[in-house]
């Protein structure tokens, strides 16, 4: 409407009544609330649709991207670097979704971090720098966690610091749009940079990873008796008197498996297995309980173990040390012969195991060493059983589609220093296999139990694989001649068996397995049952290791507490804490598996600094476009980046190449190659080589999209160039001065010497 119909329809008509009219309506077009059209009336501006929001826990990449895992749903949303903001690894945060999901094309959707709810990172730990640039600060450290980039600046405290100190602080400001960095406060001084084993403490800290349990957690450890009594064993099914004893690793201290084995009289097999029962001394919500589900599993690194419980439950009490009564749950399987399970029994027990037997040891009585099989004679009927009901259960998983992705694995071999001296292939022989077959069965039984019961219950759940990723995976398989059956959108486990047994065998094998394994997405607890794809299962749980990882504690914990018939409290119980206890796990355990791989990745660095000029024999295990990635016999793995190759390198992203201009050499997953090392750097865990020319290379005619882009470079008009090549002075000139005098293109020789216009346009060239 115009002023005028405004001013009589508000009774503001009078001259005095009309100036306030104007001078508030001006104020509300300052402030958008209104606005003046061309034609002169005045109309309500829209009010715009405040975005949803919605909340999840954000898991950050180290280059910058990452996902946030939403509340109360299974879903994943992408973050592009740009829209993280301030956001960090582990936060809490709000955002709004830019982009949907598309379920045909198999894409996630995308999402922009609005804010950040709450912070997870509250302290820090690192080597300090002494820094005087800011006068409000003594100097700042950098975490070791890659995900974190900003430095972390420490107020001035009373303390004289050399420089050498590892510290640990409290976070008290986060990066803003005002300030790129944190600021924090010291707590403690760890050590020095010389201490030994301190490079891995900073790294465990540094994710939050605590070494040392509270005095009051450790004050309910101690208070709990040295063995069982009497009165714990009321109520308890007693199989002291079977043949049950444990197979672990040699170095291993918390024993929390036990089997035991016969043949009944229908020709079965009568399988027990038989775990600590460490929910009967972890009561739930006690502090030894909280600081478990704080922790969520205990974390293996190199030269050490950071226990989810104290020492006194995982290495005494709860371990299941041979000749000493032990409270147990255990799953009592009668097996057929075509690996089915018709019949079970879950009950407490109480065992005492004969024997604490080592995988090797185990071994060695399966390949018929006489002096092991005397030493054990009592158990050899047993270890003959189990490696027949082995056997069964493996060809029932493979029936039914399961995936063997047997990589390699290996172990550092580090000295009283901590100083890396030995990497060793890991092995895994019958036993090893043989005892992972029989905790398999154990948590499908148990999985399947809730399941039918239709109980609130925590399921280890592996998806279906990403249709993008698997077709990927695909298109890369195809160019080694090895079709795989079916769409990426519907495939089956055994269409991948069967590739895999294709591969069986080949050189490239382990790369190929490997890169399918990738294309596989990540095994996490659940509320709900979706099965378990590698496995081929359809019902999974986490029963057989509640000394190290939390899930397991809590299966315990609901087989006693449902009880023969579940009271409705209980059940509505777990069904309120399940959901939040199988995210936290989830979020714990990718936590544990960064902080192996960043000490593995920072010791195999360590180990090959003395080899810095070394010549080596190794494989491509990945190429991408700014070079390819090489691994040695040792699992050792580095970078040859496109700057250290001796010709422009073309990237054929669909086939997963880089082929050499000019020689023609091809680099892809699988191929040998010499190479030679050039950097090892212990900080960051970087290693990188550089390709020597020898017999084992690979030369191949030139791929038509190469030729194509020589001859438009050759044949482009003079007018389609800058005015620079088409000067006597410029660059082009410049080139082919440079290549008659035999030296380099110019462009080469600025990325010699640092210069970043030779880097661009070289890199910008591969990627497109």
């Amino acid at each position: 409407m115009t002023m005028d119909a405004l001013a009589e329809a508000l009774g503001q008509s009078s001259a005095k009544g009309f100036t306030e009219l104007v001078k508030t309506v001006s104020r509300m077009e300052s402030q958008r609330q209104l606005t003046f059209k061309k034609d002169g009336t005045i109309d309500l501006r829209e009010k715009k649709a405040k975005p949803i929001t919605l909340k999840g826990h954000f898991s950050a990449h180290k280059s910058g991207f990452g996902f946030v895992k939403l509340e109360d749903s299974d879903e994943e949303v992408f973050v592009g670097r740009n829209d993280v903001g301030y956001a960090i690894d582990g936060d809490t945060v709000e955002l709004v979704v830019t982009k949907p999901a598309d379920r045909l094309k198999g894409t996630v959707a995308e999402a922009r971090i609005v804010d950040v709810l709450e912070h997870s990172l509250t302290t820090a730990v690192g080597t300090l720098v002494l820094d005087d640039e800011k006068p409000k600060y003594v100097g700042y450290i950098r975490s070791k966690n890659q995900k974190i980039s900003q430095l972390i600046y420490v107020k001035k405290p009373a303390l004289v610091f050399k420089g050498t100190e590892v510290i640990k602080v409290d976070i008290v400001k986060y990066p803003t749009r005002h300030h790129d960095f944190f600021v924090a406060e010291l707590r403690e001084v760890v050590g020095h940079v010389d201490d030994p084993g301190i490079d891995v403490l900073e790294i465990l800290e540094s994710m939050d990873i605590a070494s040392e349990f509270p005095e009051v957690v450790l004050a309910e450890a101690a208070a709990i008796p040295d063995k069982p009594t009497e009165e714990d064993f009321k109520g308890r099914l007693d199989l002291r008197d079977e043949i049950i004893f444990t197979i672990d690793g040699a170095d291993a201290k918390d024993l929390d498996d036990a089997i035991h084995i016969k043949e009944l009289p229908n020709g079965h097999f009568e399988l027990g297995v038989h775990i600590a029962d460490v929910s009967y001394y972890v009561k739930e919500g006690s502090a030894l309980d909280q600081e478990a589900l704080n922790r969520g599993t205990s974390v293996y690194v190199t030269d050490r173990v950071v226990p989810m419980l104290p020492e006194r439950l995982s290495n005494s009490i709860c371990s299941l040390n041979p000749n000493v009564d032990r409270l147990t749950q255990s799953a009592i399987m009668e097996i057929n012969d075509k690996g089915r399970v018709v019949n079970y029994r879950l009950a407490q027990t109480i065992i005492k195991t004969t024997y604490r037997m080592t995988y090797s040891a185990v071994n060695d009585m399966i390949a018929g060493d006489q002096e092991t099989l005397s030493e054990f004679a009592k158990i050899v009927v047993s270890v003959e059983l189990m490696v027949k009901l082995h056997k069964i259960l493996e060809n029932m998983r493979t029936r039914r589609g399961a995936l063997n992705f047997d990589t390699k694995e290996a172990k550092i071999l580090v000295n009283k220093l901590g100083k890396p001296v030995d990497i060793a292939l890991r092995q895994r022989g019958i036993a090893e296999r043989m005892v992972e077959s029989f905790m398999l069965v154990a948590n499908e039984t148990v999985a399947e139990h809730f399941d039918r019961l239709e109980l609130p219950f925590i399921y280890r759940i592996h998806e279906e694989p990403k249709a993008e990723k698997l077709q990927t995976f695909m298109d890369y398989a195809a160019t080694f001649g090895i079709p795989i059956r079916g769409t990426a959108s519907q495939i089956g486990q055994e269409a991948l068996q069967d590739f895999m047994a294709k591969v069986a065998g080949q050189p490239n094998s382990e790369v190929l397995s490997m890169m399918l394994l990738r294309s596989m997405q990540q095994a996490r607890y659940a509320e709900h049952n979706h099965g378990h794809y590698g496995l081929a299962a359809d019902y999974y749980t986490h029963f057989t290791s509640p000394i190290r990882r939390y899930p397991d504690l809590m299966v315990h914990r609901m087989l006693r507490d449902y009880g023969q018939k579940a009271a409705q409290e209980t059940v509505d119980h777990f069904a309120a804490v399940v959901p939040e206890v199988a995210s936290q796990s989830s979020r714990l355990e990718r936590r544990a598996i960064d902080a192996e791989r960043e000490v593995e990745a920072m010791k195999k660095a360590e180990f090959m600094q003395d080899f810095v000029g070394d010549e080596f024999d190794a494989v491509v295990s990945s190429v991408v476009k700014f070079g390819l990635f090489v691994e040695l016999p040792n699992t050792v793995e580095g970078l040859i980046h496109v700057t250290n190759l001796p010709e422009y390198f073309h990237y054929n992203e669909r086939t997963m190449t880089l082929q050499g201009e000019k020689s023609g050499v091809v680099f892809r997953v699988g191929q040998p190659v010499r190479i030679k090392l050039i950097k090892a750097e212990k900080s960051t865990g970087e290693i990188d080589f550089e390709w020597v020319p020898s017999d084992v290379d690979v030369v191949e005619k030139r791929t038509k999209l190469g030729k194509d882009r020589q001859e438009t470079r050759r044949r482009r008009p003079v007018s389609s160039r800058s005015d620079a090549t088409k000067s006597k002075g410029g660059q082009k000139n410049k080139k082919a001065a440079s290549k008659k005098k035999g030296k380099k293109p110019f462009y080469k020789e600025i990325a010699k010497k640092g210069g970043t216009h030779g880097k661009r346009r070289r890199t910008g060239r591969r990627a497109k």
